[in-house]
């Protein structure tokens, strides 16, 4: 209190402030100024302590405004903690059409998942109908080139460009689901222009079909006329039509688990192949003939 009270009588309320001599007389006038620092009077403090109890807590912060969630950026959020829990597990999932920044995100979670370990498997689930050829090139270069294998697994429906990521897995591990469709076709493109441009773009569409039939080829090993024949029109298949074409390796059902492993005891088949070819005819329905029992 005695610090406010001197505070108090360092502005005066006079129009002039003097300084005496040792004569007792003013010599030097300082002219009349509005001042914007006050300091209010012993009275009013004593007043405003009597009322609000003392404190002694930090001087209040600044509350954090944050933006209400609307629908979509709940979605959005929940997308990237559910993509942030599969990568974990090493799975990536390509569920979009494909352009350059699905592509970048793909890309770049098989050369993370590839330096974290490059002996552990990466699973590619694909349920795409197809996009860019170039988004699409650029995947599949990568598949090559991480040291890690890379399985490659498609659910509804892999069509167009996406069935060559799915044949670009490591082979053996190529797999589709019993319900998945998968659809091979030629390039599509167009342009218009001076006759000179779209020669131009006509070649390069021949050169991205000739290298689409070469990638099958490699995959499946058939001869590069056949592929070609094979790609004319949409040229849709079943997951058996896909393992015999040779574009995959196998069809995931409720007795295969991912990743591949021994099966547990608790799900493995109570009969064997011995029990059955000891007595085949007791297992057979009535209306499957005899001859094909092999």
């Amino acid at each position: 209190m005695e610090l406010l009270s001197r505070c108090s009588t360092l502005v005066p309320h006079a129009s002039t402030l003097s300084l005496p001599n040792s004569h007792g007389k003013s010599s030097v006038f300082y002219p009349k100024r509005k001042s914007s620092l006050s300091f209010p009077s012993s009275s009013s403090v004593l007043k405003a302590t009597a009322l609000k109890p003392s404190r002694t807590l930090a001087p209040p912060c600044s509350v954090l405004m944050t933006t209400p969630q609307t629908p979509d950026s709940a979605r959005t959020g929940a997308e990237t903690d559910a993509m942030g829990l599969l990568l974990r597990e090493r799975i990536v999932f390509l569920g979009n059409n494909i352009d350059d920044f699905v592509a970048d995100a793909i890309i770049s979670q098989l050369l993370l998942l590839d330096a974290q370990d490059s002996t552990k498997d990466i699973r590619l689930f694909i349920n795409s109908s197809g996009g860019s050829l170039s988004a699409t090139m650029a995947i599949i270069d990568v598949l090559q080139l991480v040291r890690a294998d890379v399985s490659t697994i498609a659910l509804g429906i892999a069509a167009s460009t996406a069935s060559i990521i799915l044949g670009g897995g490591t082979k053996g591990k190529r797999f589709a689901m019993p319900n998945a469709r998968i659809m091979v076709h030629q390039p599509l493109g167009g342009t218009s222009g001076q006759a000179i441009d779209v020669e131009i773009q006509a070649r390069e569409i021949m050169h991205n079909k000739n290298n689409i039939i070469r990638i099958i080829s490699n995959y499946t090993g058939h001869p590069f006329e056949k592929v070609q024949k094979d790609i004319d029109r949409d040229r849709y298949m079943s997951p058996i039509e896909a393992v015999e074409y040779g574009l995959i390796d196998g069809v995931i059902d409720k007795d295969t688990i991912i990743p591949l492993m021994q099966l547990p005891e608790r799900v493995k088949a109570t009969l064997n192949y011995e029990e059955i070819s000891k007595d085949p005819r007791k297992f057979l329905t009535p209306d499957v003939p005899d001859d094909e029992i092999y």
